[in-house]
């Protein structure tokens, strides 16, 4: 008990023979802190908070039969559509749009002789936009800007221009297939028209159904054998030779149409879907909350940079008077010590 009187005495003490520089560095500090938090401009903070969609392809949200349907198109999305909407939010085609929108390099006073001016704006474009993900899978999509209603347009113009990026990606590649899956479609197309046409010349010759036309030339045949009508019994057996010759690859042509009209029933459902990604847009995201005009500054908070510059320089003084009054004590030390020494001589 008595050595924790002695420390708080020698705190105290301690204090009291220091008590100048230190006021004089924390009361410096204060006014300092003071002067420069007056100085520095305000900003105003603007936010827009959205969910991502759950699905992102039109043909899978609306033609495809629900039932076999990867995601309902009214629900919300989940951590992987969140993670690509930040992505997007990231890219160069929405910082590149805003920049130019609202001048931000003349906005932020960026001279266009500056050395490294792109890398001043892009610093300046990050310090002043920001994305988070919340903790439940939202985005907000934040802005600090000295203007309000530049900060509420810039945050809600990110937000618009989010889509059309987010689609633009998609429908490069969206094109691409449409291009492959249109020339499969009409491929397919004239391969059909190629086995109609041959079909056609067949019936023309006379061949319409293998099967049941021999099976009716052969008892029509046999009877005309019977009756002793030799003449048109020649005629039959004319029709039969040319069934004979014909009717096997009729039938050939026939199964094989029969399945590429299937495979073209395919194409078609295909087709239709990559036509609809190709040139139709579904929105990537919901808004819950719009950036509003704030009529507050968010930025600076003055009174927290007194409090902390007044607090740093008063543990600064503290240490650097702790410091001075140790080298002090060694001093007085070696010096004492070294008369010592001389005595002794």
């Amino acid at each position: 008990m008595e050595s924790k009187n002695y420390n708080t005495i020698d705190i105290i003490k301690f204090l009291y023979f220091n008590k100048k520089p230190i006021i004089i560095i924390t009361t410096a500090a204060a006014i300092i802190s003071i002067i420069v938090s007056l100085l520095i401009e305000p900003k105003f903070k603007s936010s827009v908070v959205i969910f991502p969609a759950s699905t992102s392809s039109v043909s899978k949200a609306l033609l495809t039969d629900m039932s076999r349907a990867p995601k309902d198109i009214l629900k919300f999305g989940e951590e992987e559509e969140t993670e690509q909407l930040m992505q997007v939010l990231h890219s160069d085609d929405i910082k590149a749009k805003i920049i130019a929108k609202y001048d931000l390099m003349k906005h932020y006073d960026i001279s266009e002789n500056s050395s490294y001016k792109k890398t001043k704006l892009l610093n300046q474009y990050i310090k002043n936009i920001s994305f988070r993900k919340t903790e439940f899978q939202a985005i907000e999509i934040s802005v600090l800007d000295k203007n309000p209603e530049y900060a509420a347009n810039i945050a809600n113009d990110i937000t618009s221009l989010l889509d059309s990026v987010y689609n633009n990606i998609q429908k490069e590649r969206a094109f691409e297939a449409l291009q492959i899956i249109e020339n499969e479609y009409f491929s397919q197309h004239k391969y059909i028209k190629t086995l109609e046409d041959s079909l056609t010349k067949l019936r023309n010759l006379g061949v319409f159904d293998y099967d049941s036309q021999a099976k009716t030339y052969n008892e029509a045949y046999i009877k005309a054998i019977e009756n002793g009508n030799i003449s048109k019994a020649n005629l039959i057996k004319n029709e039969l030779k040319t069934i004979a010759n014909y009717g096997s690859a009729y039938n050939s042509l026939i199964k094989e149409h029969e399945q590429e009209i299937k495979q073209l029933s395919l194409l078609k459902s295909k087709y239709d879907e990559a036509k609809v990604d190709a040139n139709q847009n579904l929105p990537h995201k919901y808004i819950v909350n719009p950036a509003q005009i704030s009529e507050k500054k968010a930025y600076p908070i003055r009174w927290l940079i007194v409090v902390i510059s007044t607090i740093s320089a008063f543990v600064f003084s503290l240490f650097f008077a702790l410091i001075y009054d140790n080298f002090s004590q060694i001093k007085k030390e070696i010096s004492e010590d070294k008369v010592k020494t001389d005595l002794k001589e």
